[in-house]
């Protein structure tokens, strides 16, 4: 029976899964959107997500805490400097998966899975287009040719 067992082992043993998770991490923190499997993705996510909680908070059992995780410098160094600013003020949820479609070899479900506050084209607040409708042509077409209609009597005389 599988009570209680609620992570995905991902077809691997735990000191591998460990290590490509962290490895995963580092890729996710330094690039900030990487290209993966979808099974991979939501097991990253639930392993990055309580690391970038944690360097919300700068200090030196932080730190060591997050590096005991990732084991890079470069990419704690980041974390911790770069990317805490801008999820200083979100309460959670600091990755977001966007399914791309099939892989061509073994059809395995392909995803891009990415820190939320740093994907441009998503943070641009949409312009509200302005509503147009016939009325609002019309006037305005109206508007034009009794503008014009003076003009042309001013040439005329």
């Amino acid at each position: 029976m599988r009570h209680n067992k609620k992570f995905n082992h991902l077809g691997r043993k735990a000191a591998h899964r460990g290590a490509m998770l962290s490895n995963m991490a580092c890729s996710l923190i330094m690039h900030k959107r990487i290209s993966t499997t979808l099974a991979k993705a939501k097991a990253l996510r639930i392993y990055v997500e309580p690391l970038l909680t944690r360097a919300k908070e700068d200090n030196m059992a932080n730190r060591r805490l997050v590096f005991s995780e990732l084991k890079q410098k470069e990419v704690v160094t980041e974390l911790f400097q770069n990317v805490a600013e801008k999820i200083a003020n979100r309460p959670g949820g600091y990755c977001r998966i966007l399914r791309t479609g099939f892989r061509l070899g073994d059809a395995a479900e392909m995803c891009i899975i990415e820190l939320v506050d740093y994907n441009e084209n998503m943070l641009k607040e949409k312009k509200a287009a302005k509503k147009t409708t016939r009325r609002a042509g019309a006037k305005k077409a109206a508007a034009e040719v009794v503008e014009a209609a003076p003009a042309e009597e001013a040439k005329a005389e």
